[in-house]
């Protein structure tokens, strides 16, 4: 079965699109969108291994989108509806299996879905082969760390296995010495009953591995250990790129980091109690709220946005409780909605924090605003 996507921002060809496609017995049209923001926020929530898209769009066009798509699903088939016969060769070079030029034929849709249905069963083949291989394995480490292969939790052999390879993410694609992973694991055990341990832990590990669809992850070099994954996601992984490969916050990426930060749920493998991961914990926290005050930063420019920048200013406040101004940004944008109630809740709240915790009271800008949200409620 086609399970397809369909991108275009002009309406109506989307909608004609849509007819044709309905049209085919063999086609599933999941779900049709007239931007490329909208897909990027979805994508990975929905079923589909094909995607119609239209070149040009505002925003990211989609040439950009399918790079996008296929960096994330390499195995989703491409087709590019176009207007202008001089993408045809940018086209090809992303690996689409079709270009259609519109006005679109049924002639010639015809014979791009039989060559989506070959490459569709060719590729169900392959995975019949070798069904572990392009399984989607998908490591959480934020809150709790859990490891999932096609939406199923991981069955490890023992809890030692489990924090063994949540040792390797933690130091993806590098190598360590054996004793300090020994140091790491088995602190409080004899060098040479926890190196015994870490033997055993280590067979338990490769053969799930194995099992998962990835037989020679592990390597051993000079006395230490590595492990280098492929095709798979990691939201400590993904929160990293992001935040070094987006040095700015603009409509192109948006959803992007609000779909990176949103997969945010405590801090790093905080409910697992390894202590080797401490460390850590500081540093993807630190990650995560600058990258909150590049999202508020980027919705404080935008009109109407005042909730958007309020959800983001309240993750931010946990992490940050004492924090002047995000309780002044707070207020403000609560005053600005006409909630000025909320305002001075806010206010009371965060005075009487201060003065539980640390003993003493909030600032005098952060006063002044109280006296206003107060002055306007009167």
């Amino acid at each position: 079965m086609i399970k397809t996507i369909i991108v275009d921002d002009e309406k109506l060809s989307l909608q004609h699109l849509q007819r044709k496609l309905n049209d085919f017995d063999n086609v599933e049209v999941v779900k049709a969108f007239t931007n490329a923001t909208d897909v990027l926020k979805e994508m990975r929530r929905i079923d589909f291994n094909t995607a119609f898209l239209d070149i040009e769009m505002p925003g990211l066009n989609g040439l950009e989108l399918a790079e996008i798509i296929h960096d994330w699903n390499s195995d989703i088939q491409i087709v590019f509806c176009t207007a202008f016969r001089d993408y045809a060769v940018q086209a090809f070079e992303l690996h689409s299996i079709d270009y259609l030029l519109k006005p679109l034929l049924t002639d010639r849709l015809q014979k791009t879905i039989t060559r989506l249905e070959r490459q569709l069963t060719a590729s169900s083949n392959t995975e019949a082969k070798n069904k572990h291989i392009d399984s989607l394995l998908r490591v959480k480490c934020f809150g709790e760390f859990v490891v999932y292969e096609d939406d199923s939790p991981v069955k490890w052999r023992t809890a030692k296995a489990r924090e063994l390879f949540a040792f390797f993410i933690a130091n993806h694609q590098t190598y360590i010495h054996r004793d300090s992973i020994i140091y790491a694991i088995w602190p409080d055990i004899e060098y040479g009953k926890a190196k015994v341990q870490l033997h055993t832990s280590i067979s338990y590990l490769r053969k799930t591995l194995k099992s998962i669809g990835y037989p020679d992850a592990l390597t051993f070099l000079n006395e230490s250990y590595a492990m280098e994954l492929d095709k798979f996601q990691c939201d400590a992984i993904e929160l990293e790129q992001a935040f070094h490969d987006h040095t700015t916050v603009n409509e192109d990426n948006i959803a992007f980091l609000e779909y990176v930060v949103d997969r945010y749920k405590g801090d790093y493998m905080e409910q697992n109690g390894y202590e080797w991961a401490l460390p850590k914990v500081e540093y993807y926290r630190t990650l995560y709220m600058q990258l909150l005050q590049k999202i508020i930063a980027y919705y404080d420019m935008k009109i109407g946005t005042e909730q958007k920048k309020i959800t983001y200013l309240h993750r931010l406040l946990q992490y940050s409780p004492y924090s002047e101004h995000i309780i002044q940004q707070l207020m403000n944008c609560y005053m600005d909605m006409g909630n000025r109630g909320k305002a001075i809740t806010i206010y009371h709240t965060f005075a009487n924090n201060l003065l539980e915790d640390l003993g003493i009271t909030p600032d005098q800008t952060t006063q002044k605003l109280y006296e206003t949200a107060i002055g306007l409620e009167e």
